[in-house]
């Protein structure tokens, strides 16, 4: 269906699987996707899937700091597209439409995203 990548910070290379369920995403240990960050809230944001688009949308949960979707603050539910990048705290996310049929292929997934998203130095 949907997953979320950690791109940065102690949990760098976590991947998450969303379904068709609401997940919440935030510095509570309860949480499923639990990021360690002092600039994320307990329940920070959620990911809500619309069974009838068949889309995932972004919402802050009244946080402190905000969510960010490609350097944008989001103010509203905001419709979450394949390479999007999530910004919570000091903590960057990546969501992917994409379905993984194993930790592996998620994680090659990943580095191959990642390669991309690293700059090019030029001396």
């Amino acid at each position: 269906m949907a997953s979320i990548f950690i791109m940065s910070g102690s949990r760098k290379g976590d991947y998450y699987p969303l379904g068709q369920r609401t997940n919440v995403i935030g510095r509570d240990e309860a949480l499923l996707i639990q990021i360690l960050d002092e600039h994320v809230s307990r329940k920070h944001m959620q990911i809500l899937f619309d069974k009838n688009k068949g889309q995932h949308f972004a919402f802050d949960m009244k946080s402190k700091h905000g969510v960010f979707v490609n350097g944008r603050k989001i103010t509203d539910e905001t419709l979450l597209k394949d390479g999007d990048q999530i910004l919570i705290g000091q903590t960057t996310l990546l969501f992917s439409e994409k379905d993984f049929d194993d930790r592996e292929s998620a994680l090659s997934h990943f580095k191959k995203v990642g390669e991309r998203m690293r700059p090019t130095i030029i001396d």
